[in-house]
């Protein structure tokens, strides 16, 4: 026998157990509770009988009850009970047989394993972990992942433990996705704190892409905490404090230019007073002062006039 030249390989496209969910084939468990019953009362009734024969005849009849016995405990072993919000994967001799998702007793080949799938819907926090963002600024960031399991075959036996495969998964979706942007920034389209919708959704296309080969579906993730690491959280505050103060100023000093220029404009234009450059540079400092100004102002009555 020789190896492939060119093996596939495996991955999140390519999975290393190909394996997909297939319904077991099953019958009403009512079935095998009669035949239990049945079973049952034939061996007790032969076994009892064997008593009053002898010989050849005992013997016979011990047999009979003895194969009724052991039939009643081979159909008791066939029997699957299935909760609501659960499946049974079936695994017959090391063979994967199928997943039982009807739920109530259920009857099926005898002498199989059968490992418990839960299909309800699961939540988690990840670990608060920390992160260097697109700038290289610490923050400490977490999510929450809300998934349910989909294939069951896939999640008991293309990945070991796929509650735990979900989790790490996760995480690294998440580290993977937070060093992409900064945390905060106005020469940015997307940041952290400010696009936090386009990042949970960005983040939940990753964990889908990460989880697939589990047989996972993943309904939805949000970022659940964020913040800058504390080692530079008060620097980044104060930074934080100076952007919103030079922001306001902006807006003031626009703002008072705005009511300077229109009082200007009025004044000429009704021809109450008529200024010269330096009377209207006077006045436009006064005004300034005025509205910018952070600390109520005390006017200063001036008796002369500019030029003495």
């Amino acid at each position: 026998m020789t190896a492939s030249s060119n093996p596939e390989p495996t991955g999140h496209a390519q999975p290393a157990v190909k394996i997909h969910e297939r319904p077991a084939r099953v019958a009403p468990g009512v079935i095998g509770i009669l035949a239990m019953f049945a079973l049952l009362a034939g061996s007790v009734v032969l076994l009892v009988a064997s008593a009053g024969y002898s010989g050849q005849d005992q013997a016979i009849a011990i047999i009979g009850g003895s194969a009724a016995l052991l039939a009643f405990i081979v159909v008791w072993s066939g029997l699957v009970i299935v909760r609501p919000g659960t499946s049974k994967v079936l695994i017959f001799f090391g063979n994967y047989i199928g997943t039982v998702r009807r739920t109530g007793l259920c009857l099926s080949l005898p002498l199989v394993s059968r490992d418990s799938v839960s299909l309800r819907v699961r939540n988690f926090e990840t670990k608060e972990l920390k992160v260097n963002d697109a700038d290289g600024n610490p923050v400490q960031v977490a999510a929450i992942i809300v998934w349910q399991v989909t294939e069951t075959a896939q999640a008991s036996f293309a990945v070991d433990k796929y509650k735990n495969f979900v989790e790490v998964q996760s995480e690294a979706a998440l580290r993977h996705v937070v060093m992409k942007y900064p945390y905060d920034g106005a020469d940015t389209a997307i940041t952290l704190r400010g696009s936090t919708s386009e990042v949970s959704t960005e983040l939940a296309a990753e964990v889908v892409q990460r989880v697939a080969v589990a047989g996972v579906e993943i309904i939805e993730v949000r970022i659940s905490k964020l913040s800058y690491a504390p080692e530079i959280a008060e620097s980044m505050l104060r930074r934080q404090q100076a952007g919103a103060i030079i922001a306001a100023r902006e807006r003031i000093v626009e703002g008072a230019v705005s009511v300077v220029s229109q009082a200007l404009a009025q004044l000429e234009a009704e021809g109450t007073i008529k200024l010269d450059d330096e009377r209207r540079a006077a006045m436009v400092s006064n005004l300034l002062v005025v509205l910018t100004s952070d600390q109520p102002v005390s006017p200063v009555i001036n008796s002369g006039t500019l030029y003495t």
